[in-house]
């Protein structure tokens, strides 16, 4: 036991409440049956001893109030750059559709560039930063590619799928036909649709996808404040979780809708879920990676997009000599809902993954334990 307190001495001084140490001692690999070796009947009951055996100076027995889901950072703040990547996003969107066809390609670009640095910002602060707790990691390298190839396949893969389905593509996506067409004279006009409501809504998403990550976050560390227990508080916030994720898909579901509305962009359901699976799956990744866990989502990331490239693949695979049938899966289901349905199947199937795996990590204490440092 003396061994243990010299090696937590750190974690069990600068505690304010039991349940901190226990959210510590589990994120060291310390379980029940661990406890027991200490004649204890669980981590909790431990936890205690050595709250109440280690002296603190200027201890202070009261928790404070939750805190805020970034230090030093009002809520309007982060919210106004949530917002941000929808608003550039939109003015883009508009460029497009004023601007000559010859230009719209550079249009585009400029848009996607900007999106991409307004989403940046966004990232970087605010609820879906994860500053502020102590085994926050950077998503790896691999999970952003992914995630960019993800939202890519929701701008173009639909109509890339579509018009592999028809024997094509024999022309470039809409805009950048005109551009090559005016440059070589050739006439070539792009018919290659671009699904721009499903990126809108996504870009918008931010905003709803930081309020969920932001409550969720609140309410765990109040629950984590008045629990007595690692099971009690499993138990109190996986409700949270999956309120926090119903929540999201809801806004987002409105929101892709509204956008299909205005941009006057008629699409398929399968396209829509696919635009919401895609959602989901992005803030499931992102609130794992906050709280330390990035392992997991870089993995179903990855899958998501292999399997995406791979049903394109298929389609292009099946024309070589004997091999027709690798499109028949794809063809069928394309044939009977849309092409829609290869996101929408995917993403869902992903997201319902990493669900499971955030029902089991983001309900731990030591997920949502505030910590100022490495014990």
């Amino acid at each position: 036991m003396k061994t243990l307190m010299r090696r937590h001495r750190a974690l069990c001084e600068r505690a304010v409440d039991p349940l901190e140490i226990a959210a510590g001692l589990e994120a060291h690999g310390m379980t029940d049956r661990a406890a027991a070796r200490f004649r204890h009947r669980d981590v909790f009951s431990l936890a205690e001893e050595m709250y109440a055996r280690v002296p603190r100076d200027g201890e202070s027995t009261v928790p404070g109030p939750a805190p805020d889901a970034g230090p030093g950072t009002p809520c309007t703040a982060w919210t106004l750059l949530c917002l941000l990547p929808g608003v550039l996003c939109a003015a883009a969107v508009l460029g497009v559709r004023l601007v000559e066809d010859r230009w719209q390609p550079a249009v585009a670009g400029l848009g996607v560039l900007t999106v991409a640095l307004g989403l940046r910002a966004a990232l970087r602060h605010g609820p879906l930063s994860g500053r502020g707790r102590g085994r926050t990691r950077r998503p790896a390298t691999s999970a952003r590619v992914w995630t960019c190839w993800l939202v890519a396949y929701a701008l173009l893969g639909d109509g890339l799928l579509a018009s592999a389905l028809a024997g094509g593509p024999d022309r470039l996506p809409y805009g950048l036909g005109e551009l090559l067409g005016g440059l070589t004279g050739t006439g070539a006009a792009g018919a290659w649709p671009v699904a721009t409501a499903s990126a809108l809504a996504l870009s918008f998403a931010c905003v709803p996808a930081a309020w969920c990550a932001h409550l969720l976050t609140v309410r765990a560390r109040r629950v984590l404040a008045a629990s007595r227990g690692l099971a009690e508080f499993a138990s109190a916030v996986r409700p949270l979780l999956l309120g926090a994720v119903a929540l999201f898909v809801c806004a987002l579901a409105a929101s892709t809708a509204l956008c299909a509305a205005v941009l006057d962009e008629p699409a398929e359901p399968a396209a829509r879920v696919g635009a919401c699976a895609l959602g989901l799956l992005l803030l499931l990744a992102r609130l794992c990676a906050t709280h330390g866990f990035t392992r997991a989502p870089a993995l179903v990331l990855a899958a998501a997009g292999t399997a995406e490239a791979a049903a394109v693949a298929c389609v292009f695979a099946a024309r070589l000599p004997g091999c027709g049938f690798l499109a028949t899966p794809v063809r069928t289901a394309a044939d009977t809902i849309g092409p829609g349905i290869v996101p929408a199947a995917v993403c869902g199937a992903a997201a319902l993954v990493l669900l499971v795996h955030a029902a089991r990590t983001l309900t731990r204490a030591s997920a949502h334990a505030p910590s100022s440092g490495t014990p």
